[in-house]
Parts: structure tokens; C-alpha cells; sequence
């Protein structure tokens, strides 16, 4: 079966996160063509390097991504290790992903807020520990390292992945990463405004813009589901992240702050339990969706199967190179591949097709 490399899912996306699902999600993943599983973290029972080689030991074609990690969670040796690891382990299919993360949850564990200085920094010291530099008495925005030392070369060494909706940030990854990760819930026009910072990015740093592989992200909610479940998914999903970083994504699609505050004034939003997608109850969930304009979930992949994968090949006229379909498992998603495939054009196959490692372009 053709490998779709320019497609990829988010391993455990659902709630509760119950890590012995993610071998069995990622056996099917690979043998049902999928590119890359996506392994994003939260500090519970969602560690990203252990899922991720749950992953690189499960599979033997699929690419391998964190989505993301932060470094100052961290040593860089460590860090470093986790690639180095992951890299031999997988046969070179991992990219390692590191974005800034939520300010708030920083504040609450005593940890700095992460700037697009440190990223930079971060990212130039673990390619230099992938190649086999020892480092001695760096002093710069990631910290102050007496020795750096794996004392191995990589090869192939992880490519780095910068995940954002930020402009600053993403004009950062044009310059300094192989690979961008967008975000869930962007519209069309902040999609294309997105990548056109990043290839910006990449031209002002002297860089090819064609050479770094920007992936966004849709939310993928199937017809087939129950009313419940849907309204969960895409409203719910939609909520949370407006919970946990409302400034960004408001200002990352334009959307009108009355429209917010609408959202805010609901039951289930003022007295929320935890993340709206895990705790909102079924009324409180039609509420969301009841004030919830109808252009912030227009372009999310949504409908039958073929329509879903409609949406998903459309996401390529807005100038990213691969898609991941966010909010289902696998097997929810095989009929949205096999759909896919009798619309997918001949210039993403073959010879064509994208690399499976998911930082890489060709």
C-alpha cells in the first residue's frame, strides 16, 4: 500500500490518555499507510519520549514526531540523548518538535517563560551534540553548561521541528528549523499567512523557503459519531485551547474579541472543572456550540468521509506540504484515507512523495 508521508494523526488524542492504546493505534497507523504519528505532551501519563519509543518499536515505516516538547523541561544532554536515542532506534524516522508552551503553566511550575532566544540557542546546541562537537563553557539564552559532551555522532541526526501560530515565532522557524507544526483551528487566511512567514523567515536568514516542511493541523470530526461526541470534539477542543491561550489564537485568525467573551459568559466555561474537552457536560458542550460563531470551525474537516478528506486536500492550496488529522484515532480514520486516495493527485506519490521522517523534504 502507498504511504501517504504527507498525512499524520496525534497519537492519543482523546481523553482519558490511556498509554497502552498507543501501540496498538500506531500498528494500525503504519499498516494503514498514515506518514507520521504526532506525540504531543502533558505532564500525567503522557511522556513524549517513552510514547515515542513505544512508537519507533511498534512500527517500521511510520514517521515519528514529538508535537511538542519544551527544552527547558529538560537537560540538554538529556534532550540530546532522547534524540540520539530515538534516531537509532527508529532508523532515522524520528524529528524531534519543541515549541514555547503555556505561559501560565510555567508560572505554576517555576519555570521561565520560553523565548524564541532560547529556541534558537537550543537548537544550535543539539545539532552540534548530534554531530559530535564537545561543547565547553557555553554560556547563552538556554543556560550556562560547563561541558556538553553525547561523545557519539548521529547519523542520521533528528531534524527539528519548531510548533507555533505566532508570527515571530514562525518567521524563528523559516530561519532556524527544518520543519513548522501549525495549529489546530487556524482559518484558511491564517494558514496562508502562517506559511508565508515562515518561507519569509526562511529568505531573510538566506535560507531555501521550499526547504523547510510545514505541516498544519486540522480538526477531523467524523458525521458518524454521536452528537455528543462531536460537540466535544470540535467545540469542546475549540474551548479548551481558548482556556488555555485565548490571546493567540484570537489574534492568529482575527476573530472578534465579542465573540470570545460570549464564549466565556456560558455555564461551562465560567465554571469549569478542568480542560472542556475531558470535563464539559453534554448541556454544557450544545451551549459552546450554541455561541460558537460558525466561521471558527468552517475549515475543519468535518462531515462524511469523503468530504472530510475534501477538506483535508484543500489544506495544500493554502501552501503547506503535509496535513495531520487531529481529534480521531486510526481506525476512525481509515475511511477518510481510503477517500483520500481516490482524490489524492499523482505529484504526492511515487517518486514525488514526501520523505517519511516528518522534518524532512526531500
Amino acid at each position: 500500500m502507498d504511504r501517504l508521508t504527507e498525512l499524520g494523526y496525534y497519537a492519543l488524542s482523546r481523553h482519558p490518555v490511556t498509554p497502552a492504546e498507543l501501540v496498538g493505534e500506531a500498528h494500525l497507523a503504519d499498516k494503514a499507510g498514515f506518514g507520521t504519528a504526532f506525540v504531543s505532551e502533558r505532564f500525567n501519563v503522557k511522556d513524549a519520549a517513552t510514547l515515542c519509543g513505544a512508537v519507533a518499536a511498534a512500527t517500521t515505516g511510520l514517521g515519528i514526531a514529538t508535537a511538542a516538547t519544551n527544552h527547558h523541561t529538560r537537560h540538554p544532554i538529556v534532550t540530546a540523548t532522547m534524540g540520539a536515542t530515538m534516531s537509532e532506534l527508529s532508523a532515522g524516522r524520528f524529528a524531534l518538535g519543541l515549541g514555547r508552551g503555556i505561559s501560565a503553566q510555567w508560572q505554576i511550575l517555576g519555570l521561565p517563560n520560553v523565548t524564541g532566544a532560547q529556541l534558537a540557542d537550543i537548537t544550535g546546541l543539539l545539532r552540534r551534540l548530534w554531530s559530535g562537537e564537545m561543547i565547553v563553557g557555553h554560556d547563552g539564552p538556554a543556560g550556562s553548561y560547563p561541558l556538553l559532551n553525547l561523545g557519539v555522532a548521529v547519523d542520521p541526526p533528528p531534524p527539528m521541528l519548531l510548533v507555533t501560530m505566532s508570527p515571530r515565532t514562525l518567521e524563528l522557524a523559516g530561519a532556524i528549523a527544518d520543519g513548522v507544526v501549525l495549529h489546530t483551528f487556524l482559518t484558511a487566511d491564517a494558514t496562508r499567512r502562517a506559511v508565508a512567514a515562515v518561507r519569509t523567515g526562511a529568505e531573510r536568514a538566506g535560507r531555501d523557503p521550499s526547504s523547510i516542511r510545514i505541516w498544519s493541523v486540522v480538526a477531523t470530526v467524523g458525521d458518524e459519531l454521536d452528537e455528543t461526541d462531536r460537540l466535544r470534539r470540535l467545540y469542546g477542543r475549540l474551548a479548551t485551547y481558548l482556556q488555555g491561550y485565548p490571546d493567540q489564537l484570537m489574534a492568529a485568525n482575527g476573530w472578534d474579541p465579542a465573540d470570545l467573551d460570549r464564549l466565556r459568559s456560558t455555564a461551562g466555561f465560567i465554571g469549569a472543572r478542568g480542560p472542556l474537552d475531558a470535563t464539559a457536560t453534554d448541556t454544557e458542550l450544545a451551549d459552546l456550540a450554541a455561541v460558537t460563531p460558525d466561521h471558527w470551525i468552517a475549515d475543519c474537516a468535518t462531515g462524511s468521509a469523503a468530504e472530510r478528506a475534501e477538506s483535508l486536500n484543500a489544506q495544500f492550496e493554502l501552501g503547506v506540504d503535509s496535513v495531520i488529522l487531529h481529534g480521531a484515532t486510526p481506525s476512525e480514520l481509515l475511511p477518510v484515507l481510503d477517500a483520500y486516495r481516490t482524490i489524492r493527485p499523482a505529484d504526492r506519490s511515487g517518486p514525488a512523495a514526501l520523505p517519511t521522517n516528518p522534518g524532512r523534504i526531500r
